[in-house]
């Protein structure tokens, strides 16, 4: 069932419109990242057409892959060779603050154990 509603989100995030913060195309100084509009005569809160749409609850993934891997595995972050033990059947993804030394201890672990690592570095 998991292959499926991945294949739903896929078809789903392909026809879901680009939220960008508004008017972050005039100016320089803002960003592109959602914010929700508040002013009075804001024209995308007024919900114009032609001024772009805004995020709605229909635009979701369906909740059973919410936030999974496009492998279709979930994922798990990890900061310590301790903490793979939670993540069976799961992507491991290793926290950006570990070290090599102990980054490459968590490769060579998860190896023994099968687990994919989605951001790997290094030899092993």
């Amino acid at each position: 069932m998991a292959e499926r509603l991945l294949r739903v989100r896929t078809r789903q995030k392909s026809k879901k419109p680009e939220f960008n913060f508004h008017d972050s195309h005039k100016k320089k100084k803002l960003g592109t990242s959602w914010r929700k509009p508040r002013g009075l005569h804001n024209k995308l809160r007024q919900h114009i057409a032609a001024k772009g749409r805004v995020v709605q609850p229909g635009f979701g993934s369906p909740k059973a892959v919410r936030g999974y891997h496009p492998s279709g595995m979930a994922e798990i972050r990890v900061n310590n060779v301790a903490e793979l033990a939670a993540a069976q059947g799961c992507a491991v993804r290793i926290a950006s603050a570990v070290g090599m030394k102990k980054r490459l201890d968590i490769q060579a672990k998860a190896a023994e154990m099968g687990l994919k690592i989605l951001n790997p570095k290094g030899g092993a």
